[in-house]
């Protein structure tokens, strides 16, 4: 067995003959009796304290420290004792994520999660703590997206406390705790009309952002980020390489989400729409930094900038721009009709037409053919749309005669 046992009631004395008796300390019939002492990994002594009567629960205590020692599962007890709130800086400060996504993984944590659990040490973190927690961000009118994404940021930090060896088990992953639903939603793309009308409705400077979205499948950000020498007249494909991106709401150049760079086919009417604009306003040079708001200097020359010259800034075209659009042609203001649409009808135009969701998956710049697959499979043409298509088609070219395409003869 690791450590021993004190018996804090009783001590041992040897008598002037030379015997050895137990003698009632001072402390003898008050406070917890057994002292489990031990000595861990880090060479300091580890204690714990059981009340009388308990002497054998301090020895299997023991037993535990000794085989968790043994596998390299042991845990310091006092580890546990940080807080959530102390926890959460330091594990924060060791993140080495994208700039933007550490400053709203900073926000979640410290507006959503710090407040309501801050206070608790790590080792009293039960489920039930979790579930309450999830409860009062529903109560609070938390949308449900956003509270999937706090419970994934608090889940990753608990998961490093395990990794850290400061808690046996994340309470993020009981069976009990269900991270929150998302609302079904079923997007339903824009027809060509709108997205015709929505160009007209924006200023002229802007409306090729329409045609780069539409046509091309790009985000906002890559639309406000893509350069002249990104734009590939002669081979017909547009190179996403950069967006630009707010942090801390400040611009910043900054690759793809994801990281990923990818090329896309660039439609004759989009080219074309491209060239009008740049003959109207010529590309402009923006310098911003790269991928940090201190980051090193870029420069590029965009395609699109604002009255002033410079980089657009997306909440001041959202506000000053897009929303007006959108009233003028009487689409309501909201979340499904952002710029974003855009991209959806990019996407249900593809499918349409034929195009596989591997290949669209790839414009589109996800980093899963199966996410795209979730998100538009009721676009895509029914099997028995495709069948009936299909029959028809062979029956239309085939049929020479009465008996149809594959009439058997008789003997």
């Amino acid at each position: 067995m690791a450590g021993h046992i004190q018996d804090r009631w009783f001590k041992t004395e040897t008598t002037a003959d030379g015997k050895t008796v137990r003698t009632k300390t001072d402390r003898h019939g008050s406070g917890l009796r057994y002292r489990a002492r031990y000595v861990g990994p880090d060479g300091t002594e580890k204690s714990k304290s059981f009340p009388d009567r308990q002497k054998r629960l301090a020895e299997q205590w023991l037993t535990q420290i000794e085989a968790d020692m043994a596998r390299g599962q042991y845990i310091d007890p006092r580890a546990g004792r940080l807080t959530v709130r102390q926890y959460a800086e330091r594990w924060l400060a060791s993140l080495t994520m994208d700039p933007g996504t550490f400053v709203s993984t900073e926000q979640r944590i410290r507006l959503h999660v710090v407040p309501h659990l801050g206070s608790r040490s790590l080792d009293s973190l039960r489920p039930i703590h979790v579930r309450e927690w999830l409860r009062k961000l529903q109560d609070g009118g938390v949308a449900p997206a956003y509270q999937r994404v706090i419970f994934a940021n608090l889940n990753a930090m608990l998961a490093a406390a395990v990794d850290d060896r400061l808690i046996p088990h994340n309470p993020c992953r009981s069976s009990s705790v269900k991270a929150p639903k998302l609302e079904p939603r079923r997007i339903v793309p824009w027809r060509p009309e709108r997205v015709l009308a929505m160009r007209a409705a924006l200023p002229e400077r802007y409306r090729g952002m329409v045609d780069l979205a539409g046509g091309c499948g790009m985000r906002q950000g890559e639309v406000l980020g893509i350069a002249i020498d990104d734009v590939d007249f002669a081979e017909e494909v547009v190179h996403i390489v950069r967006q630009v991106k707010l942090i801390a709401g400040k611009q910043v150049f900054a690759l793809p989400k994801g990281g990923k760079t990818r090329t896309v086919p660039l439609p004759e009417s989009v080219a074309r729409a491209l060239e009008a604009h740049i003959e109207r306003l010529p590309p402009t040079a923006v310098t911003l930094p790269w991928r940090s708001v201190d980051g090193a200097p870029v420069t590029a020359s965009v395609i699109f900038s604002n009255v002033a010259g410079r980089a657009v800034n997306r909440v001041v075209f959202n506000n000053k721009a897009w929303r007006p659009a959108l009233d003028k042609v009487g689409v309501p203001r909201g979340r499904e009709n952002g710029m974003h649409a855009l991209r959806h009808f990019y996407a249900s135009v593809l499918l349409d037409a034929g195009e596989n969701i591997k290949a669209l998956s790839e414009y589109l710049g996800h980093h899963d053919p199966g996410f795209t697959l979730r998100t538009y499979t009721h676009l895509m043409p029914s099997s028995e749309k495709r069948t009936r298509e299909a029959v028809n088609g062979a029956f239309e070219d085939g049929a020479t005669d009465d008996d149809g395409p594959t009439t058997a003869q008789g003997d």
